[in-house]
């Protein structure tokens, strides 16, 4: 009788990504917040499987926030999802000076919103205190979905077009507070972003024409017809740009006015539609 041969051992299982192999991974693809970026991707990974694909995307260059699904603005988590703008921290410095200069609005609009990140910040800050009547634009479909999914809780309703076509007329001579974060990067220019920009972001959320002002200029021409009396239209642009955007806001009949952060570096465009 032939002896019994004994079974082969089966492969073994790769070991779990522990805390420390996680931040190795992530150091080692050169992310320099490995430690912080390493507890967010292991709390938000429901199965090692999950986990281990998390890594994978960010280590090879999917940035942080597509690969949780979310990021955070304002104190909130916005929704985003691959193929979409990233908020950035220093558009919370626009969500700032909105709040600050029409305080008792009741319509706000997020003009080329992406995740509708800053009229979500806005509602959240306002709608503690009123009844707030949320829109917000864009002309990418996929912006369009993932903005709906953020506004939802609060009564928003999200629009497909181009910057005001997409509006009802309702909203004509209404609106309080106009927030845009237009695409400011000049075309020659967007080669020279960082490579999650330049590689998961779309060029129609980035680049903004020769001078990178060619939205700008619209939006700050259409303005008025659009704002209430002592309405404010507010626009994110770089601190080279800002004089030219300046100019643009006067040419419209606004307001306007410059103002800046040193801590985020960001400079926003302020223009009140005078009574």
């Amino acid at each position: 009788m032939p002896p019994v041969s004994s079974p082969s051992p089966s492969p073994a299982s790769p070991s779990p990504l522990t805390h420390d192999t996680v931040v190795s991974a992530l150091r080692s693809a050169g992310c320099v917040f490995a430690e912080d970026e390493a507890r967010l991707i292991l709390a938000a990974a429901r199965t090692p499987d999950e986990l281990a694909a998390m890594v994978d995307r960010r280590v090879t260059g999917l940035p942080l926030e597509l690969v949780l699904g979310w990021a955070e603005f304002h104190g909130l988590r916005i929704a985003v999802e691959p193929g979409l703008f990233v908020p950035r921290r220093r558009t919370e410095f626009l969500v700032e000076q909105a709040l600050a200069v029409a305080p008792d609005t009741s319509v706000a609009v997020d003009l080329c919103c992406g995740s509708g990140a800053v009229g979500v910040a806005l509602a959240a800050a306002l709608g503690s205190r009123r009844r707030i009547e949320l829109h917000a634009a864009d002309i990418d479909p996929a912006a369009v979905r993932c903005a709906r999914r953020n506004v939802a809780p609060y009564g928003g309703q999200v629009h497909l077009g181009d910057l005001f076509e997409a509006l009802p007329d309702s909203l004509r001579g209404r609106v309080g507070i106009l927030a845009a974060n237009v695409p400011y990067v000049p075309t020659d220019e967007v080669g020279l972003l960082p490579a999650e920009a330049r590689d998961h972001e779309p060029r129609v959320a980035l680049d903004g024409g020769p001078d990178g002002l060619d939205v700008l200029r619209r939006v700050a021409a259409g303005a008025p017809r659009w704002l209430a009396p002592g309405g404010c239209l507010l626009v994110e642009t770089s601190e080279r740009q800002a004089p030219k955007a300046l100019e643009a806001f006067t040419g419209s009949g606004l307001a306007a006015r410059v103002v800046a952060s040193e801590e985020l570096y960001a400079h926003v465009v302020i223009g009140l539609n005078q009574p």
